[in-house]
């Protein structure tokens, strides 16, 4: 195994677990109402806390992958962090849509589906970090 997917395997490993349990103690502990109210707009509970889980794994996960994983990237922080916003931003989007499709339309379990959609963006998020947020020039 390469040195770097091991890094990535290693650091993406901790970040996950850190965002898995975030999102179960927002989920259970937190967010106990069916419908959440933030600002002026409302989420349904795993709605909020996997908006809140991954707001909380994108300043571990970026700061990791530059400081550790990627680190032969001669790219500008700034430019990295608006890349790895992009691919967060697109990530995000992939597990809400996957979310309402495994819990409110299939009816999976709510922390099964959170694993499954997590093992997914994992790999999506591999390849779009190594070959576009991070990639050498």
């Amino acid at each position: 195994m390469p040195l770097q997917t091991f890094r990535y395997a290693a650091c993406g490993g901790g970040n996950t677990i850190i965002g898995l349990l975030v999102f179960f103690i927002l989920y259970r502990y937190v967010f106990v109402n069916d419908v959440i109210d933030i600002w002026f707009m409302s989420f349904k509970a795993h709605k909020a806390a996997l908006i809140f889980s991954s707001l909380c794994t994108f300043c571990v996960g970026f700061l990791l992958n530059k400081l550790v994983v990627f680190t032969e990237s001669n790219i500008k922080s700034h430019i990295q962090l608006f890349r790895y916003f992009l691919s967060f931003f697109a990530n995000l989007c992939i597990a809400a849509f996957l979310q309402t499709m495994f819990i409110e339309i299939l009816k999976m379990n709510t922390y099964f589906a959170q694993v499954l959609i997590t093992i997914i963006i994992i790999a999506l998020s591999y390849l779009t970090q190594k070959y576009f947020t991070f990639k050498q020039t």
